[in-house]
């Protein structure tokens, strides 16, 4: 079953690279980062509140998350895993023009990895405790080398890097959001309900930085016609959905690992496919995947395969 869940992982970090890139058109055309992910977060609200309660199947799983809270099996506070996708996306918006993007993406990658390591041997998630062993420590490691590696071609100078501090606790809250999320799912019996809650929870969030943002930028004056600028939404399904049901499965490192190798291999794969304007693919970028996708691999090896980290000698 990990192997199963690592590939639920990737295809979710497929679908957040093609996401990416349609919410950065959206961007784009609205000149406003902030509204294009609250129209994303608003369209996978929408479609997962149309979809959810009209069902019996969500509609206990609803009643079992309700009971569950009333009986202190699970805490609210773990139901708004949301509110860190949301802070990521903010993060995003506040820190991309001053960093650029390779800083932002390691920042939240290294982050992520860390936090994921440290969830998983606390045993925060529903997979349990999973020791520190050497081949998940040492792919960790090559993971965040590869993503390095794989944006070298886009560091630029940034005058001061203390705005990694934002994407760097934005990479934290994933680690931890994909932990609750598994608690939420187990106690919800339902993937959907728990998707459903994550996306009620990121949407609240974005609201309030949108009621600042069009406080003090204004309405966008184009509001874009094209419906594949929409889609977004539906495919922030996908990755939510494919991470609560592998992070039961792999824990929370290898699902974290297995999405950022999706969002690698999806963006080369977009990016050869419908080139960004002024974009080419580099060697650096086919090179940082392959060791990404060589990182999770040896994540994923057996326990057995080497001693924990903290007794090796």
């Amino acid at each position: 079953m990990r192997g199963i869940g690592v590939l639920a992982a990737f295809v979710g970090g497929v679908c957040i690279a093609v996401q990416g890139r349609i919410n950065g058109e959206l961007g784009h055309v609205l000149r406003d980062g902030f509204l294009a992910a609250m129209v994303s977060f608003g369209v996978g609200l929408v479609l997962l509140a149309a979809a959810v309660p009209t069902t019996r199947v969500g509609r206990a799983g609803l009643v079992r998350l309700r009971d569950a809270l009333r009986r202190g099996d699970i805490r609210w506070w773990q139901c708004v895993g949301g509110a860190c996708g949301a802070f990521f996306v903010s993060a995003q918006g506040l820190t991309v023009a001053v960093l650029g993007v390779a800083t932002f993406t390691v920042a939240v990658v290294a982050a992520q990895v860390v936090s994921s390591l440290v969830v998983d041997r606390v045993g925060v998630g529903p997979a349990g405790v999973q020791p520190l062993t050497w081949p998940r420590v040492a792919g960790a490691g090559l993971a965040v080398g590869a993503v390095v590696v794989a944006v070298a071609d886009e560091f630029g100078t940034p005058a001061s890097l203390w705005p990694a501090v934002l994407p760097a606790l934005a990479g934290i809250g994933m680690g931890w959001q994909q932990a609750v999320n598994g608690l939420v799912r187990e106690a919800a019996g339902s993937t959907r309900v728990t998707t459903l809650v994550n996306f009620g929870t990121g949407s609240v969030v974005l609201a309030v930085v949108c009621v600042v943002d069009v406080a003090v930028r204004g309405l966008p004056v184009v509001v874009p016609s094209e419906p594949w600028l929409y889609v977004g939404g539906a495919l922030g399904i996908v990755a939510i959905g494919t991470a609560v049901l592998a992070v039961r499965w792999s824990g929370v490192l290898l699902v974290g690992l297995g999405q950022v190798a999706g969002q690698l291999v999806g963006a080369l794969a977009a990016d050869l496919v419908v080139p960004a304007t002024g974009g080419a693919v580099s060697a650096t970028t086919v090179l940082g995947t392959g060791l990404t996708l060589l990182a999770v691999a040896v994540a994923a090896l057996p326990a057995g395969a080497g001693r924990p980290a903290r007794d090796a000698r």
